[in-house]
């Protein structure tokens, strides 16, 4: 029998050795993908790349020690044995009843739920976790739990905005932690050395330090993990060669298998703690209404544009002022606070920002996208949440992930997409519950261009945001709108 022998090089890499070297090309075959897509990267088109990621590599025989269920998988398909994955990632054995008696003596200022006191268990005995909880199902309090319980050493938390930095540490605050005395926060203008426990920082700060800075850090978690796919996250990750304790939390992951791979080898497996409809279901997020406003135009408009490119699809449902019109209209008719989404800043969000402010009256109308700073972002969110009728114009990228306001009544989505995490990250904005909220409303336009045998990109994308909706159990309708 092939035996496979692993060895632990530091807390990110293992090596895996055979004498039958036959088995490194098996090994390659097997932790090798093809990246949905690549076929448009400039890298592809350029013949730089063959468009794959190769997870093992052949010449240090090192793979992601958060691969190791995958690599077993491989051994047991083929009859192989494997030899020393117990002494890579040692586990413990903590009870449910002892985490319950350890968070009562954190002196929370509440209860938690019984599916948080499953992650943070799981987390303390498998070291390294995907945690899989969707917005607003409290991932501050387990991320919180995990620092208090699972280590005494030094932790860095990672999180994609500035925002989201001043949350945590607010969070942190709120559980009853002395987070001047042990917390540091990096961003812009903020001091890179610190000797306080608990850093918590933006990617941006810190993914080109030098490997040394990592290097006294016993857990490191990465907040909003769906983003870890990229290099700089990617190489921020393989610098922290110390950190046994590996937690990327996030609600939503994509369907590629690339994606959930290149994750379970920076942090480890990925595991699902709820959904959002269970935590709909139980009373902990809002209730979710979704009307799919499907924008039929008319056949002057379809002939006339029968022939067009995805980009120039976009730039034609953007500039076209019925649809404007007609998403003003919508915005201002609502009650409650709104937040609707646009993707492009000059082309789309500035013309719907004049366009409902023009209309709005007495009512607050904001402007947030890449070009307002934190603060302003954070003092929108505050104001925000003491208004009820406000009208937030944000960009996808600045409003769809991290951003918690409790009292949102109604989101929109402007411009059409059907990238998964961005629309549950989206939706999730509006889910937490407010002191007289238990509905949240969405509005997904979407737009029927298509002539003849020919469908147009935007309707094909509303199939697929369709599919998310039916996948997540989310409720919804669609409604026909002649344009």
């Amino acid at each position: 029998m092939i035996t496979i022998i692993v060895s632990k090089v530091n807390d990110v890499f293992m090596t895996v050795d055979c004498e039958d070297a036959g088995v490194k090309y098996e090994l390659s075959d097997f932790f090798t993908f093809k990246v949905p897509g690549a076929e448009f990267m400039p890298t592809f088109r350029n013949k730089m790349w063959d468009g794959k990621i190769r997870l093992f590599n052949m010449w240090t025989s090192q793979l992601y020690i958060g691969l190791t269920e995958h690599l077993e998988e491989f051994c047991k398909t083929r009859g192989y044995n494997l030899v020393g994955q117990d002494t890579v990632i040692p586990k413990q054995n903590i009870s449910t009843e002892d985490v319950v008696k350890a968070l009562v003596d954190l002196k929370l200022p509440f209860n938690p739920r019984n599916y948080q006191v499953d992650a943070i268990r799981d987390g303390i005995n498998d070291k390294r976790l995907v945690m899989l909880s969707p917005t607003g199902s409290g991932k501050s309090l387990i991320i919180y739990s995990l620092t208090q319980l699972g280590t005494t050493g030094r932790v860095l938390i990672v999180v994609p905005t500035t925002s989201l930095v001043e949350q945590m540490y607010k969070d942190f605050a709120d559980y009853g932690y002395d987070v001047e005395t042990n917390c540091h926060k990096i961003y812009s203008g903020h001091d890179k050395n610190t000797d306080k426990r608990i850093v918590i920082t933006t990617w941006q700060s810190v993914y080109k330090l030098p490997k040394k800075w990592f290097a006294d850090y016993k857990m490191v978690i990465g907040d909003e993990a769906h983003l870890f796919k990229a290099t700089s996250l990617k190489t921020l990750m393989e610098k922290t060669e110390n950190a046994v304790m590996r937690f990327g939390t996030t609600g939503t992951l994509d369907d590629t298998k690339t994606h959930k791979l290149m994750l379970e080898g920076l942090f480890g497996p990925v595991r699902r703690f709820t959904t959002s409809k269970q935590l709909m279901k139980d009373g902990q997020l809002a209730k979710l209404k979704i009307t799919c406003l499907m924008l039929n135009y008319s056949d002057d408009v379809r002939q006339a544009n029968k022939k067009l490119s995805y980009q120039e699809e976009m730039d034609f449902l953007v500039s076209y002022t019925p649809r404007n019109n007609f998403i003003r209209n919508l915005a201002l008719e609502q009650t409650g606070n709104s937040l609707l989404l646009f993707q492009y800043v000059e082309k789309h969000g500035k013309i719907l920002y004049d366009m409902i402010k023009d209309k709005a009256g007495k009512r607050k109308v904001f402007f947030v996208h890449g070009g307002v700073g934190a603060n302003e972002r954070e003092d929108i969110r505050a104001i925000t949440e003491q208004e009820h009728d406000a009208i937030i114009v944000a960009s996808y990228g600045t409003f769809s992930t991290g951003i918690n306001i409790r009292n949102l009544h109604n989101i929109i989505f402007a411009s059409p997409s059907k990238s998964k995490i961005r629309n549950l990250q989206s939706i999730g904005r509006g889910l937490r519950l407010g002191d007289d909220k238990e509905e949240a409303q969405l509005f997904d336009i979407s737009d029927d261009m298509s002539w003849k045998q020919r469908t147009n990109y935007t309707l094909e994308h509303a199939v697929e945001r369709i599919k998310i909706y039916n996948e997540e159990k989310f409720k919804y309708k669609t409604v026909k709108v002649k344009i």
